[in-house]
């Protein structure tokens, strides 16, 4: 739970932090297709809630 809080505060503050994290985080994913990967990164982009979209939707995590 301490984690999904630090993750959230992350992305809302340091967003490029975020934003970078996020995207090794899902170029490294097998599961997805080209396709999904290139959309969630898109997602990821958005200030603030895209990387919490990530998180929390995408089953995605920062490190």
């Amino acid at each position: 739970m301490v984690k999904l809080i630090v993750e959230i505060v992350l992305a809302i503050f340091l967003h490029p932090i975020a934003f970078v994290l996020c995207v090794i985080d899902i170029v490294n994913r097998q599961e997805l297709s080209g396709l999904s990967k290139l959309l969630w990164i898109i997602v990821t982009f958005f200030w603030g809630i895209g990387p919490i979209l990530y998180i929390l939707l995408g089953r995605g995590k920062f490190w």
